[in-house]
């Protein structure tokens, strides 16, 4: 294996692991703000005490983000030193903008929110919640900034050493790329979040303990999740295809496996692409729908991968066509399954119907599935380009560090990160176990009314 091939397979390794992390903190930082505004709202100090339960779990996946975080930014020096020297006028202000501000906002006002509630009004402590949410949702921004720019570049030019460097910051910053992946993002750490807390909601009425949280975290969960499902499908996922189709058509061809241009393109829903003779074997595709999806109307012609050079395509393309499918898929089942509950919810059955709440329990690992299928999705879509039209991966690579280094390290990082799964696990469960009653208390005004 070639050193290039095992540069790629390390830093999608650590990337891939470092995102378990980032996308349950920022869904569960908007859904703590839910849970202190409705302890204000409704002076239940059950709320308070289930903030400061997912709290816990908030905190423990915080410092794993940062602890998986850190290597990555390294590696831009270590594996990808080209890519770095070229680029680094560009995307290096995003990134030191995401450590500067948003980062520093976050863990300083994570500090207060977890060890400051007896020293804080009411008001004061939910304040620090919302700016920890803040925190954690601009650094996301900036991340996805960098990652636009690679996707879709705009506001830099080339200086005469080759490097890039940025023309105008705000054109950087409205990227419109970067918003419409952003928003569509957002909905998909949301959804996370909402599928974490209902299946500990779920665990908690299952096995009738802690029943008043349980429900309270079914409720948070399931409202937030049949929301942020439907926002993830429409219009964020509607918008952010439409735009990927018109900036990026080969990949959209790529991941649909169209092969040759049509007018009245199907959607494929289940097949398997065989690149060598182009074509979908066993498919069950749906007439005319993806025209209708990319361009209002049934008639339109998509671009196939016929119309553009094979050195363009985007390569693994089974692997992208594949991610593409199980993200779409899951997508579909959150909204059912969501959709499903929150009926039950409102109808107030949602407790007493045991096969839902084993369905919510046993599926959250599934937006993490979705999440990182729909990474992969967008960074092999992009394929072989490292900045899109600008840099083609095999140029941005350390030709310095050859394979057997990249091998040795990764190995190392194998090795690391499944002591820290393994700390992950212990801890997430202990606190699963213990339950909201054995949070350490604190000093509270609050009442015990109905919630």
């Amino acid at each position: 294996m070639d050193a290039l091939t095992l540069h790629r397979i390390h830093f999608a390794f650590t990337i891939t692991y470092h995102y378990l992390f980032p996308q349950l903190t920022m869904g569960l930082a908007l859904l703590i703000v839910v849970l202190k505004t409705m302890a204000l709202r409704t002076n239940d100090e059950r709320y308070d005490v289930a903030a400061r339960f997912w709290a816990g779990i908030f905190a423990v996946n915080f410092l794993l983000g940062v602890v998986t975080g850190i290597p990555m930014e390294f590696q831009f020096g270590t594996n990808w030193s080209e890519f770095s020297r070229r680029t680094g006028g560009v995307i290096g202000q995003p990134l030191a903008m995401e450590g500067v501000f948003s980062f520093f906002l976050e863990s300083s006002f994570l500090g207060l929110f977890l060890f400051g509630e007896k020293r804080l009004s009411r008001l004061a402590h939910w304040g620090a919640a919302f700016l920890v949410c803040l925190g954690s949702w601009i650094s996301g921004f900036f991340i996805i900034v960098t990652d636009a720019w690679m996707q879709h570049p705009v506001a830099y030019h080339l200086l005469p050493n080759g490097t890039y460097e940025v023309s105008s910051f705000w054109g950087l910053m409205m990227n419109p790329w970067a918003w419409l992946q952003y928003i569509h993002n957002q909905c998909a750490a949301v959804v996370t979040a909402s599928f974490v807390m209902s299946a500990v909601g779920a665990f908690y009425v299952l096995q009738k303990r802690s029943s008043d949280y349980g429900r309270i975290f079914l409720k948070v969960g399931v409202i937030a999740g049949i929301v942020s499902c439907m926002l993830q499908i429409f219009p964020t996922g509607d918008l952010h295809g439409k735009y990927v189709a018109k900036h990026q058509p080969v990949a959209i061809a790529a991941m649909e496996g169209l092969f040759h241009s049509e007018k009245g393109a199907p959607m494929v829903l289940m097949g398997q692409p065989d690149v060598e003779n182009q074509k979908i074997d066993n498919p069950l595709a749906v007439n005319d729908v993806l025209s209708f999806l990319i361009y209002g109307t049934t008639s339109a012609e998509v671009q196939g991968l016929d119309q553009f050079p094979r050195d363009q395509w985007p390569t693994t393309l089974p692997l992208l066509f594949y991610a593409y499918h199980i993200m779409a898929g899951l997508g579909t089942y959150f909204v059912a399954i969501m959709a499903l509950a929150a009926f039950l919810l409102w109808r107030g059955k949602l407790e007493t119907t045991r096969w839902v709440l084993w369905c919510l329990l046993l599926s959250f690992p599934f937006p993490y599935i979705a999440n990182i299928a729909g990474w992969m999705t967008a960074e092999i879509g992009r394929q072989p380009w490292l900045v899109y039209g600008l840099m083609r991966t095999s140029e941005g690579y350390s030709k310095h560090v050859g394979a057997g280094t990249s091998l040795f390290t990764l190995l190392g990082f194998l090795g690391m990160y499944s002591v820290l799964s393994i700390l992950w696990i212990v801890l997430v469960y202990n606190a699963i176990q213990k339950g909201p009653e054995e949070t350490p208390n604190h000093e509270h005004t609050g009442t015990l009314a109905g919630a």
